[in-house]
């Protein structure tokens, strides 16, 4: 059965241990020992050399009966992350002490599954071929999976452990996501004794922004402006000015529409005033969508009722390692994992919730027909 002890243990120690963006590498050295003493044998990738990070994936297998599953989660934990230390409660509530997140974004899938995998060894009881990709970086718009080597992967059917919700809720739908940079190069000139001669870079992003569609663009389409930096001081005519935005969609197409727009107006407006542009997007992700009879959604809903939960499947407008691997023909679902409030120091899971997560990740394990 599934230890709540060990289990909540687990938990702690996960948290316990530093893994910001592109900084995972005691993660990865512990995740290591734990799947190689699991059975599985485990590979590192150079990821993190195209982020000047200190790790790579990390890539485990182990054979078994059935059809091969990959299970993904993420080492890193977004900010404020330094010093992490999980408090758990009289009722069984975990949080961070307040002044940090908890990490349960992602550590409570990885503790789930590790409790799982040591479950079924002591249990002795056969399993299915597993692979287990652990990506860095993720926080940082899937950037690990982004350059990971999907010819490695048997599997065509992945679960990706990292949605916050009630447990047996799943996504099946994500969309894309494409940020963009947007640098205004205008002329500078004295803002009191010749103004004139002039090109305004602020005035042209504010002449652009107020274009732009913003907020919700439809049913299924997103588009924000984020941030907006220029200017040296308040007598220079600015000569740059840099916009950030990001937007998203369910449909691929629209977002490569909407970019396009986007891109015209900001190029509309410089023109006018006599300035330039350089725009650069970045593709971080495109949008999937999972069929109802998907083998993963099938095995999801078995395992669920099996283990006395509802299983409940819906949409999400966020995007995780799921996107990354749908990209790369491998079908699958974002399970809710016992996370809630996550990106922030109110963050929290639960002792029970940890423990429905291994069930019903152990049921999942050991379908192997």
């Amino acid at each position: 059965m599934i230890r709540r002890e060990r289990l909540t243990e687990q938990f702690c120690r996960l948290v316990s241990i530093d893994a910001p963006s592109y900084g995972e590498r005691q993660m990865g050295d512990y995740l290591r020992k734990k799947l190689e003493s699991l059975g599985f044998t485990v590979e590192e990738d150079r990821a993190g050399d195209c982020y000047g990070g200190n790790c790579g994936n990390l890539y485990a297998h182990r054979k078994g009966k059935g059809n091969p599953l990959l299970l993904s989660m993420h080492m890193d934990t977004v900010e404020p992350s330094g010093g992490k230390r999980a408090i758990v409660h009289p009722d069984g509530r975990i949080t961070s002490d307040g002044t940090t997140v908890l990490g349960a974004d992602d550590m409570s899938g990885a503790a789930a599954v590790l409790e799982a995998l040591q479950h079924l060894k002591e249990e002795t009881l056969p399993t299915r071929e597993l692979e287990i990709l652990f990506s860095i970086g993720e926080e940082k718009h899937v950037k690990g999976a982004k350059v990971f080597d999907f010819s490695k992967i048997r599997a065509k059917d992945s679960i990706v452990l990292d949605m916050s919700g009630e447990i047996g809720t799943a996504a099946i739908q994500a969309p894309s996501q494409i940020a963009f940079t947007v640098t205004i190069h205008g002329r500078a000139s004295h803002a009191g004794f010749a103004p004139q001669d002039g090109v305004h870079a602020i005035l042209i992003a504010s002449n652009a922004v107020a274009r732009m569609p913003m907020g919700r663009v439809g049913e299924d389409t997103t588009v924000n402006i984020g941030r907006i930096q220029g200017g040296l001081a308040s007598n220079i005519v600015p000569e740059t000015c840099t916009v950030l935005g990001e937007l998203r969609s369910f449909s691929h197409e629209k977002a490569l529409a909407q970019l396009s727009k986007i891109k015209e107006i900001f190029e509309k407006e410089a023109s006018v005033l006599g300035g330039s542009v350089v725009f650069a997007e970045d593709i971080c992700y495109c949008a999937y969508r999972t069929a109802k009879d998907a083998r993963s959604v099938r095995e999801f809903r078995e395992a669920c009722l099996k283990t006395g939960v509802e299983p409940v499947f819906r949409s999400t407008f966020g995007g995780s390692d799921q996107n990354k691997l749908s990209e790369h023909g491998i079908t699958g679902i974002v399970m809710a994992s016992a996370m809630h409030q996550v990106h922030s120091c109110q963050e929290y899971t639960s002792v029970d919730e940890l423990e429905k997560t291994a069930e019903i990740v152990s049921e999942i394990l050991q379908m192997t027909e």
